[in-house]
């Protein structure tokens, strides 16, 4: 129950943050002034060979976020549905940052919402200086030597700087 009695309102964001970016910060901030609970879900995997561990990234997400009431990172797998029904929230986030996102994130929203009608998924931008992060991007900069310091936390940061520092 939230403070006034009504049923909390909860959102699951879910992702691999590979690694958690000041973008996807953004977004939990944003959420976390529109619902009372922000669930950031953790993707195990997703098709996608992650540079960080699970639990590396449940670790760096939960950082980078702390300062965020309403705020829990919890890992997953499987249907993403079901980890949402199974944490008793009524919504689903995603962010666009561009057109070229719209396609997929309607593609899944819509399988989503065949599966789970009751689920809404909800889609929120960026700020405008996140609009271009991604965590693909960040990993290449910190990949090459580059500085990814205004993209990211600092644990972040350090976590991808001693990352290649062994490549």
């Amino acid at each position: 129950m939230a403070d006034n009695g009504r049923m909390a309102r909860s959102i699951v964001y879910p992702g691999t943050f590979d690694p958690v970016t000041n973008g996807h910060a953004d977004l939990v901030q944003r959420a976390a002034r529109l619902f009372d609970r922000v669930i950031v879900a953790v993707a195990e995997h997703s098709g996608k060979r992650p540079c960080f561990s699970l639990e590396e990234r449940v670790t760096m997400a939960t950082r980078a976020l702390a300062g965020i009431d309403g705020v829990e990172v919890r890992p997953f797998s499987g249907l993403l549905v079901e980890f949402v029904r199974a944490c008793g929230a009524q919504a689903i986030l995603r962010g666009l940052r561009a057109v070229s996102d719209f396609e997929y994130e309607f593609q899944l929203a819509s399988m989503n919402r065949q599966l789970a009608p009751e689920i809404e998924t909800l889609f929120l931008t960026p700020a405008e200086q996140y609009a271009f992060v991604s965590s693909s991007l960040v990993r290449e900069v910190a990949r090459l030597g580059g500085d990814v310091s205004a993209f990211v936390h600092p644990e972040v940061a350090r976590a991808l700087a001693g990352r290649h520092d062994r490549d």
